[in-house]
């Protein structure tokens, strides 16, 4: 895969979302350590989860247990991947979402995550959605000090506004390593704040950049462009899409969840595929 690394970070390849093999639907836990171990055979260095990626309300941390039953299990070397992990986002186990930006609650969150990660510092640790409830600075320094106590490694933030990444980037001292926003074909709201990590040269890790579980399957029928590229290229319209969104910038990495092995090594395979201007600029009047 063509890459380069940005604050330790592989950005301009593909990473591994691992929510859809831990919420409903989810395949059996053989399929997605197969999917695991099939996105590190295609050199996948960073895996993307959450503690609030489960079912059920008792199995808090399901996402993180499996991914490190699978890295345990891998026959190869894994020191060089980086998993992601969040706090902040709950999962009641009803279906709905809450949200906890208490300093202490993330500290004590960020222990938990690296205990069932079964590591001593967590590769990159994200808080994972704005609290209203709690201001922004309070909870971004929770961040601040899992880095200075080494719980933590690297420090991002997730479903941030540019007021908030600057803010951030500030409680942290410039050590803000990573933003993860919702962007794909059919969501360019936070095309700004990608544009601006690439100002500031922080890695922008697109969620859902295929449009989500329920989308992906249908996005050349949703986004007819990418299907006539996908044809002229002999590709799926899903890998042009990964494709055309490293295009915007050097700092993105965007980390399509997968929950079958061919789905991420299809996905992989967009790091290296070329697309002329002339295409680029059609995808991008396409997208929206």
């Amino acid at each position: 895969m063509k890459q380069r690394a940005l604050a330790d970070l592989e950005v301009g390849a593909i990473g591994l979302g691992g929510m859809p093999m831990s919420i409903e639907g989810r395949p059996d836990e053989a399929r997605s350590i197969a999917t695991i171990h099939a996105a590190l055979d295609a050199g996948v260095t960073l895996v993307d989860t959450a503690d609030a990626y489960h079912r059920d309300a008792n199995e808090v941390g399901h996402n993180e247990t499996l991914i490190a039953k699978a890295l345990a299990s891998y026959g190869g070397d894994t020191s060089h991947v980086v998993v992601a992990t969040k706090g902040g986002h709950l999962r009641p186990g009803d279906g709905s979402w809450t949200r906890n930006g208490d300093p202490a609650y993330l500290k004590e969150a960020a222990k938990a995550s690296a205990q069932r990660l079964g590591v001593d510092a967590i590769g990159l640790y994200q808080f994972h959605r704005p609290d209203p409830e709690v201001p922004y600075a309070e909870s971004v320094g929770a961040l601040a000090e899992l880095l200075d106590e080494g719980v933590i490694q690297r420090a991002g933030i997730s479903n941030a506004t540019v007021a908030q990444i600057d803010l951030a980037n500030e409680v942290l001292g410039g050590r803000l390593v990573s933003v993860q926003n919702q962007f794909s074909p059919a969501f360019l709201s936070s095309r700004g704040e990608l544009d601006h990590c690439a100002e500031l040269g922080i890695a922008f890790l697109p969620w859902s950049p295929l449009g989500g579980i329920k989308s992906a399957g249908d996005l050349g029928g949703n986004h007819s462009a990418f299907a006539t590229v996908a044809q002229a290229h002999g590709v799926s319209p899903q890998q042009v899409a990964l494709a055309w969104e490293l295009s915007l910038a050097d700092v993105v990495l965007p980390i399509p969840g997968a929950s079958r092995p061919a789905s991420i090594q299809d996905s992989v395979r967009a790091a290296d595929l070329e697309l002329t201007a002339d295409e680029l600029e059609q995808l991008g009047s396409a997208a929206g």
